[in-house]
């Protein structure tokens, strides 16, 4: 079957990592895939080379998205441009993979990576989208079932779809691991990913433990600025490390003992899955939605209750100072992966394929 991919730019979120994990699994099945991108922006990816890589990036008209669409009319007006499915990433890029497709009779699969009670102050283009245009796809894929009532209401057929883990499971955990906290994210967006209240909860954690640092990982400018300040504020500067963007993810994991989750709304938190995919011990607030699907509180984890800052530092403390417990849930976390296996998620992408071609 060929497949594109459609989404805007190749950067490190989890909406990304997911496209290249489904991606490079396809073509390992056999399918012929190619990913498009808008923006002008690098790749922060290596591809499987046998994955077509296409940047429609030409401004062709002022408004952006205009000129996307534009881009995607052009490209497609080929026959032998046509794909047998298209894939698409992200509301905006959905409207414009479903206006194309619908035009050159290409079927549409739409990917939703948000809970739609929490995108940040949806557009009037985006709601529009989601209540008018997504009913014409041939299928809108969710993370949870917390999402699927919304819009089957808008008359859409919607189907529960999981991130993969983009990682392989390790096979044993590692003993030998650093003295360190993980956090993973997009920096700009620290009020989403609760960066900011949690560098407030763990100082006078790691005042008590100098021997521990937390380590987070992503980038943006003026998140770091932020959140430094707060490190600064709070006098644990030296025991926090901002690493920015980062290609060795997985690595950084396999090394870190505690991997923890602060956020105030998730989907469903593909770098939770990554983390417990490598031996570290998960931790998480019990944040609407995604992390209760994956946590067991006390059995492959620690789910804390929502927000509730002194709950987190002493899960924490527990963590820390338990090598015992966080053997357990880092062990139990590997064995609670199967369902979330690239191989089981590809099997219910199959059945979808397969009921276009029918």
């Amino acid at each position: 079957m060929r497949i594109d991919f459609i989404i805007s730019a190749l950067r490190g979120g989890g909406a990304e990592r997911v496209l290249i994990a489904l991606s490079e699994h396809f073509v390992k099945k056999g399918h012929e895939i190619s990913i498009i991108t808008y923006n002008r922006v690098e790749d922060q990816y290596n591809l499987d080379p046998q994955i077509e890589r296409l940047h429609l990036n030409k401004k062709l008209f002022p408004v952006i998205k205009v000129s996307n669409l534009l881009n995607l009319l052009f490209h497609y007006r080929k026959n032998e441009h046509r794909p047998d499915v298209i894939i698409s990433f992200l509301s905006l890029n959905n409207l414009i993979s479903i206006l194309i497709g619908r035009l050159y009779g290409i079927p549409v699969i739409v990917s939703e990576h948000h809970n739609h009670r929490h995108v940040e102050n949806p557009k009037w283009l985006t709601r529009l989208t989601w209540k008018y245009i997504y009913r014409k796809a041939k299928y809108v894929t969710v993370l949870t079932h917390n999402d699927v009532s919304f819009f089957e209401n808008y008359k859409c057929n919607v189907v529960v779809m999981p991130n993969p883990c983009s990682f392989k499971v390790i096979p044993n955990l590692n003993s030998a691991r650093e003295k360190t906290i993980m956090a993973i994210g997009k920096l700009n967006r620290y009020h989403h990913k609760g960066f900011d209240n949690l560098i407030k909860l763990i100082a006078p954690v790691l005042k008590q433990n100098q021997d521990w640092q937390l380590k987070i990982v992503g980038d943006g400018n003026e998140g770091l600025h932020y959140l430094s300040g707060l490190a600064s504020q709070f006098k644990i500067s030296k025991q926090i490390d901002f690493t920015g963007f980062r290609n060795d993810v997985r690595e950084l994991l396999s090394k870190s003992s505690i991997f923890v989750l602060p956020s105030r709304y998730e989907g469903l938190p593909m770098v939770l899955l990554e983390a417990m995919s490598q031996g570290a011990t998960c931790i998480a607030y019990d944040c609407f939605t995604g992390p209760a699907e994956i946590i067991e509180d006390n059995v492959n984890g620690l789910l804390i209750a929502d927000q509730d800052q002194n709950a987190m530092q002493e899960g924490l403390k527990k963590l820390i100072e338990n090598n015992d417990l966080r053997q357990e849930l880092a062990q139990n976390g590997l064995r609670s992966l199967d369902k979330y296996s690239i191989d089981n998620i590809y099997q219910r992408w199959s059945k979808l394929f397969n009921s276009i071609q029918e």
